[in-house]
């Protein structure tokens, strides 16, 4: 089993910067597809970016965030990040983090993750 804990939201004003953190914890090891998605209110959950391991580290984002967020691993700790900076009001929602052990063709959407955290908030002030 995995067990997935996300920390680091809070609220900032736009502008400002973040850093999360996804600690994962239990059979790790075959943990190579990882990602962050987010759900803002009234909207559906949405992917803000994605990593794979399963050869050379592969990195992808949405358009409205790329050039302002970070996903990284520390693979001796465990731990998935997000750093972002540049935050916006449209970057306010719930970010959840998620892994699976198997991979997929093209986008996968959260749902198909096989371990979900609880998930952390970010809200950005105007």
């Amino acid at each position: 089993q995995v067990q997935l804990v996300e920390s680091g939201g809070g609220s900032v004003q736009a502008g400002g910067s973040l850093r999360l953190s996804c600690a994962a914890s239990g059979s790790t090891d075959g943990l190579d597809y990882m990602a962050w998605f987010r759900q803002s209110p009234g909207k559906e959950r949405e992917v803000v970016a994605t990593l794979d391991r399963d050869g050379p580290v592969t990195t992808t984002y949405t358009d409205s965030v790329k050039g302002r967020f970070t996903i990284s691993r520390d693979h001796d700790k465990n731990t998935l990040y997000l750093q972002m900076i540049s935050l916006k009001p449209e970057d306010t929602g719930v970010y959840y983090c998620a892994a699976d052990e198997t991979p997929t063709y093209g986008t996968r959407p959260w749902w198909l993750y096989k371990y979900h955290g609880q998930g952390t908030q970010v809200t950005v002030g105007s």
